[in-house]
């Protein structure tokens, strides 16, 4: 049986010529589709029509994302370049196809190309990741009161994703403190507001002047290969060890954060920095019965990559009856979302009056009751602190470094990267 083949030449000379040469030969494959342009060639490719693509180099609107479409409908996509064309070949290449041959190469040269590109996509297939289980080798950070696992998964870099309900249970300040917290630990931290309903962690920080951050970061993704230089070059340096990009200032600009898009600039993260924290937005549903094209963005699709990419996830909870139920929900709807990662809970604004008894056994009793799960921490609620450092639009380690939450988060930041906790000392930007 012959190897199905997509072509999508936008008017190439080569096209025609190649199609037939292929056809009336025994090279072992054959063209089944002539594309008009690159949406006709997704759309095909979608239909599982294919298991190749020869795409032109000119051939418009092909770039980084439209070939992580391709190879999300398996169709492994092969460039034809004018041979001593390099500009076009590092283009290609920039956007993600390994395999390119000269417009002018024999049929039987083309059709080695693609059976050798098809037969590398088979056996580079991603295994499924394995992730550490929360309930096996547990470590107990030095006055957390609970147990959490100190093991992450040996990779370039680890994810961290911040996500917690709605009703504002404090994502974000937990996110900004918990990177500046592993940053001061020595370890090069990269903080990252995905969230797409209300991103704030620029304003948290002062940070006032509009920047591009993470809609140009997946602007670049989807042109071409984001590399850890280019998303650098996006970020704030707040300091030696800590780098912040920043999210969309106005929320009507979400459909700029592509869920395609997600994946590459995690990738690029984790080759610049050992921890990448990831600010969430609350939203998990998917809203597949809403629309009708498959291909059309999601407001919570940037989310749930990130979900999906995260090395571990702390969900962040308000301790108090009403954070606790949407925490509880929160948590079923992660695990209808089938996320992999490891899942810590985080419970925030722990205070007494708002739960009778002692506040820290009466949550993790309820939590352990209603959810099954012991929570990793439990932080203080210190309105004052908090208060002052929004003010000066700085993290609490350089206002309120002796904040009860600060020490809480600084004992989580430790718990897990896996050191002991460090004392703490100021820091000048």
């Amino acid at each position: 049986m012959k190897l199905p083949v997509l072509t999508a030449a936008d008017g190439a000379a080569w096209e025609a010529d190649l199609v037939t040469a292929l056809d009336r030969g025994d090279h072992g494959v054959t063209v089944v589709r002539r594309c008009v342009d690159i949406v006709d060639l997704l759309a095909v490719a979608a239909a599982g029509q294919g298991r190749a693509a020869l795409v032109a180099a000119g051939l418009r609107r092909l770039d980084a994302d439209a070939v992580d479409r391709l190879i999300a409908a398996q169709v492994v996509p092969v460039g034809v370049v004018r041979r001593g064309d390099t500009a076009a070949e590092d283009r290609l290449r920039a956007a993600g196809i390994g395999h390119l041959v000269p417009d002018d190469a024999d049929p039987s040269v083309v059709a080695s190309v693609i059976t050798d590109a098809v037969r590398t996509a088979a056996a580079g297939a991603r295994t499924p990741r394995m992730f550490g289980d929360p309930a096996t080798s547990m470590a107990i950070p030095p006055g957390a009161g609970a147990p959490v696992s100190a093991d992450l998964p040996a990779r370039r870099g680890s994810v961290v994703a911040v996500w917690g309900p709605t009703g504002a249970p404090g994502r974000t300040l937990v996110a900004a403190t918990l990177a500046d917290e592993i940053a001061r630990l020595g370890t090069n931290t990269l903080l990252v507001d995905a969230d797409v309903y209300g991103g704030s962690v620029a304003v948290l920080l002062g940070l006032l002047d509009e920047s591009p951050g993470l809609a140009a970061a997946c602007r670049q993704a989807g042109a071409t290969r984001l590399e850890a230089a280019a998303l650098a070059a996006l970020c704030w340096q707040l300091a030696p060890t800590l780098r912040v990009l920043t999210g969309i200032p106005i929320a009507q600009r979400w459909p700029e954060v592509r869920a395609t898009a997600i994946e590459p600039v995690l990738g690029a993260a984790r080759n610049l920095a050992a921890f990448t924290v990831v600010d969430c937005g609350f939203g998990l549903e998917t809203d597949e019965e809403l629309s009708f094209d498959s291909l059309a963005p999601r407001r919570n699709g940037a989310t749930l990559a990130v979900l999906d990419q995260a090395d571990v996830i702390l969900a962040v909870g308000a301790a108090d009856p009403i954070g606790l139920h949407r925490l509880v929900r929160g948590l079923a709807e992660l695990r209808d979302a089938e996320v992999s990662a490891p899942i810590w809970v985080v419970l925030n604004k722990v205070r007494r009056g708002v739960v009778a008894g002692d506040p820290a056994s009466e949550l993790t009793a309820a939590l352990e009751r209603f959810a099954g799960r012991t929570p990793a921490a439990l932080l203080p609620l210190d309105q004052e602190a908090v208060d002052a450092a929004l003010a000066a639009g700085r993290l609490l380690g350089e206002s309120r470094p002796s904040s009860p939450l600060r020490q809480a988060v600084a004992e989580l930041a430790a718990a897990l990267v896996g050191v002991p906790a460090q004392p703490s000392r100021r820091r000048r930007r």
